[in-house]
């Protein structure tokens, strides 16, 4: 796999991570019921998240693939009770842990080619892996006590 073809599948991160954060910001606008208060505060704090992986993924492409940062969006899914907002986030989650999942199997692959860029690379996505893994296990505790 060239560099360019990595920077398209990490470009299509960009563009999950985009689409995830506008989701949960849009999605905390609705909740309502008990316990809304904690999950708004939660949902606006993944957001941020999601708003870091942006920044990761757009300096991976950028400055270590000498790539263009998409500016596009993947589709946001609607909900509209908080176990819907919830169950729909996580399948969301789960989404995008695969997607790297496979994007971290290539850089691996690739490791001899990208001598220069690959611990950068690898340690970017992996981290971002990983926060998207909390953020699952933290949305199953939300929607578990409801």
């Amino acid at each position: 796999m060239a560099k360019e073809e990595l920077a398209k599948l990490l470009n299509q991160a960009l563009e999950l991570e985009h689409g995830a954060r506008i989701q949960y910001l849009s999605h905390a606008e609705i909740v309502d019921g008990p316990d809304a208060e904690a999950i708004i505060a939660r949902l606006k704090e993944i957001a941020g998240d999601e708003k870091n992986h942006e920044d990761t993924f757009r300096e991976l492409i950028g400055s270590y693939l000498d790539g263009v940062p998409s500016r596009g969006m993947a589709p946001t899914q609607a909900a509209r009770t908080v176990e819907e907002i919830l169950e729909v986030n996580i399948a969301g989650e789960k989404h995008a842990v695969d997607v790297y999942l496979g994007i971290l199997k290539e850089i691996n692959e690739m490791k001899g080619e990208l001598k220069y860029e690959y611990f950068q690379l690898e340690h970017g996505v992996r981290h971002v892996i990983q926060e998207e893994q909390e953020h699952i296990a933290e949305l199953k505790l939300l929607l578990g006590s409801r």
